[in-house]
C-alpha cells in the first residue's frame, strides 16, 4: 500500500479558528507514523497539470485560482486562499491522480492520499466549502480519459454531501457516486431523488443517527448499488466528520464504523476491480478523533 502527501499541503493557510487548518494534516500524518503503518510506502504527491483539471473545471474557474496564486483572500464565506494553496491545491489533486496510475499500472493495490485542502464541495466552477480543486473527481475522470476505464465508483462518507462531485458527473453514467450524509446539513444538496443519470445514489441520514443508521444506509441501499455497478476502480472520498465528536455535525459515529464501511468496499474492490482502491482526505475536525478514524481506516485497507 501506498501514501501520498505533501509539505506544501500544510502551508495552505486558512487563518485563525478556521476548522480546516494545517492541524487536521498534521494529526492524520501523526496517526499514519504508529508502527502497524511501517511497511506502508511514502510518496511525494506531483502537481496536477491545468489539462488533468480541465477535464472537471470549466477552464474559466481553473484561470481564476491560478490569478490568485501568491494571494490571500476569501472566495467564500468558508474557503479561503493563501499565497501557498494554489501549490496545496495542485498537489492534493495531483496525489489522488498518481495513485490512480500506480493501482492502475500494479504498482500498488491500494492507496491513501493525506492532502489537503479537501475536495468534494468544489463543482465545475465554483469554489466553496473549504475546497479549490475536486481532487477525488478530477482522478476518476483521469481513470477514465488515461486508463480507459468504462466504470468507475466514487464513494463519499463524508458527513457532508459531496455536492461538487455529485454536480460534476450528473450526467455521466461511466462515475457512479454515492454518499451517506446528514441532512439537513450543508450544503443542503443529497436528497434521494437527486439520482443524475441513474448513477447517483444518495442516503441521507437524520441528526442524531448512530452506527446502526449508518450500517443499515450502506447495507440497504449504498453497497448493493455499488455492487451492481462493477466499479473498475473504487475511489472514497474520506471525511471523518462523522465521528460522534466532530464539531461541525451531529451523526454519532465511531472509528470502528469507518473500519467496516472500509472492510466491505475493500471485499467489493476485490471482487470487481482487482483489489483496486485509492481513498482520499475529506473532513474531519475533532483533532483526536481524526487520528483514530484514520489509523482505523487506513489499517482496514491494509
Amino acid at each position: 500500500m501506498r501514501l501520498y502527501t505533501h509539505p506544501a499541503c500544510l502551508q495552505h493557510d486558512t487563518g485563525p479558528g478556521h476548522p480546516e487548518s494545517p492541524a487536521r494534516l498534521r494529526a492524520v500524518l501523526e496517526a499514519l507514523d504508529d508502527p502497524c503503518f511501517a511497511d506502508t510506502e511514502r510518496m511525494e504527491a506531483p502537481c496536477a497539470t491545468r489539462e488533468i483539471l480541465l477535464r472537471v473545471h470549466d477552464a474559466a474557474y481553473v484561470e481564476s485560482i491560478f490569478a490568485n496564486e501568491g494571494h490571500s483572500l476569501r472566495l467564500d464565506p468558508d474557503t479561503v486562499m493563501s499565497p501557498a494553496s494554489l501549490e496545496a491545491a495542485l498537489r492534493a489533486a495531483g496525489a489522488v491522480c498518481a495513485a490512480v496510475d500506480d493501482v492502475m499500472d500494479g504498482k500498488t493495490q491500494r492507496a491513501f492520499c493525506a492532502v489537503r485542502p479537501p475536495g468534494h464541495h468544489a463543482t465545475r466552477d465554483t469554489a466553496m466549502g473549504f475546497c479549490l480543486f475536486n481532487s477525488v473527481a478530477v482522478a476518476a475522470a483521469h481513470a477514465i480519459e488515461r486508463h480507459g476505464l468504462r466504470r468507475v465508483a466514487i464513494v463519499d462518507f463524508d458527513v457532508h454531501h459531496g455536492n461538487g462531485t455529485q454536480d460534476i458527473f450528473w450526467n455521466d453514467p461511466r462515475v457512479q457516486y454515492l454518499s451517506s450524509h446528514q441532512m439537513p446539513l450543508y450544503p443542503g444538496t443529497g436528497s434521494r431523488n437527486q439520482r443524475g443519470a441513474g448513477n447517483i445514489v444518495n442516503a441521507p441520514l437524520p441528526p442524531g443517527a448512530d452506527s446502526n443508521e449508518f450500517r443499515a444506509a450502506w447495507d440497504e441501499i449504498l453497497l448493493p448499488a455499488l455492487d451492481a455497478h462493477r466499479p473498475q476502480l473504487l475511489l472514497i472520498s474520506a471525511g471523518f466528520d462523522a465521528h460522534r465528536n466532530d464539531p461541525l455535525a451531529q451523526l454519532r459515529l465511531d472509528a470502528d464504523d469507518y473500519a467496516w464501511i472500509t472492510q466491505r468496499l475493500r471485499a467489493l474492490a476485490g471482487t470487481h476491480a482487482q483489489g483496486r482502491m485509492v481513498s482520499a482526505l475529506e473532513g474531519g475536525y475533532d483533532l483526536t478523533a481524526l487520528r483514530e478514524c484514520t489509523i482505523a481506516h487506513v489499517a482496514a485497507m491494509l
